[in-house]
């Protein structure tokens, strides 16, 4: 009598990425040690700082699914939003100075397709290039001074809410919608994935790869100018040095996400849920009185540990 084959069940947890098992932990620990953490306020808080990051870590998804890398980002967030502060506190338009935010967001992304995708420059180092151009405009624009007085149209927008809920984290909300429909529900979207992951289909298809990859920087630059008007509200002014730092914040999202640097491997949900991790480290470490030191390393940690958790899952 022939026997029955046996069929092993999939491990359930094996179906949970690395990026939610950390996510639980860091809010069971913090639930904790720190206290105050699981209150309303506090929470709508962490969610509030995070929306700034996640108009970064969205695009910047896009970009390392391309197999590329920028890390202007947060320098050029820093220009755009004293771009937002000082168009607006001479024009008295918020309209106005987004755009102007948007317009000098938008030229450095599409400078970095340029420079990546044109002239060949790989994008670690092209991007380092327009980080530093960033960052010597925005010394320049605002003499190294913070640009204050900003009106209250810019101002307002960060405490402000549509039906209960904070303006920052409809915007948020609807940046993550935009996002996911354009990369897995358009054209658009499967030309990225083929961006990082086979390129010379794109070419017989009588595309240009070229303008493909200069497009996805430009939204990430785009993205930018639309986060410096919530940095610039939510600092009450521009700042030579406000998003210094963000990029890495950024990357870490992506990479604590599971979106692979190569072959073109992206996962837009697990953005988010990489966003959430590293707010929620952040908020429960100012709790508990950490130093900014500690918290960059913290992240830094925070990347490895869903990397492994990630490498555990696959190998089981």
């Amino acid at each position: 009598m022939r026997e029955a084959a046996v069929v092993s069940q999939p491990n359930p947890l094996q179906r949970i990425p690395g990026v939610a098992i950390v996510l639980v932990l860091l809010i069971a620990l913090f639930s904790a040690i720190a206290p105050g953490f699981l209150s309303a306020a506090n929470l709508s808080n962490v969610l509030v700082q995070s929306t700034i990051l996640t108009m970064l870590a969205l695009p910047m998804t896009l970009i390392i699914m391309t197999e590329g890398l920028d890390l202007s980002m947060g320098a050029v967030l820093t220009l755009t939003s004293l771009c937002v502060a000082i168009v607006s506190l001479a024009t008295k338009s918020m309209l106005l100075g987004l755009g102007a935010g948007l317009l000098v967001g938008a030229a450095f992304g599409i400078a970095n397709g340029w420079l990546v995708a044109i002239l060949g420059i790989p994008p670690f180092v092209a991007t380092l290039g327009t980080l530093g151009m960033a960052q010597g405009l925005s010394l320049i624009v605002s003499d190294g001074q913070s640009v204050v007085g900003i009106p209250h149209s810019v101002r307002d927008i960060y405490s402000a809410t549509l039906l209960g809920v904070p303006v920052p984290i409809v915007m948020a909300l609807v940046t993550y919608a935009v996002f996911h429909g354009l990369l897995y529900h358009t054209r658009f979207g499967t030309y990225i994935f083929a961006l990082g992951g086979n390129r010379e289909a794109l070419r017989y298809a009588g595309l240009s790869p070229n303008k493909l990859l200069i497009a996805v920087y430009a939204i990430g630059g785009a993205m930018a100018g639309i986060a410096g008007l919530l940095m610039t509200a939510r600092m009450n002014s521009g700042h030579p040095t406000a998003g210094l730092g963000l990029e890495f914040d950024a990357i870490a999202a992506v990479a604590v996400g599971g979106t692979s640097f190569e072959r073109g491997n992206g996962w837009l949900l697990g953005t988010l849920l990489g966003v959430l991790s590293v707010g929620v480290l952040r908020n429960g470490l100012n709790l508990i009185s950490l130093p900014s030191s500690v918290q960059v390393a913290s992240v830094g940690v925070l990347v490895i540990v869903a990397l492994f958790l990630d490498g555990l899952r696959s190998r089981a």
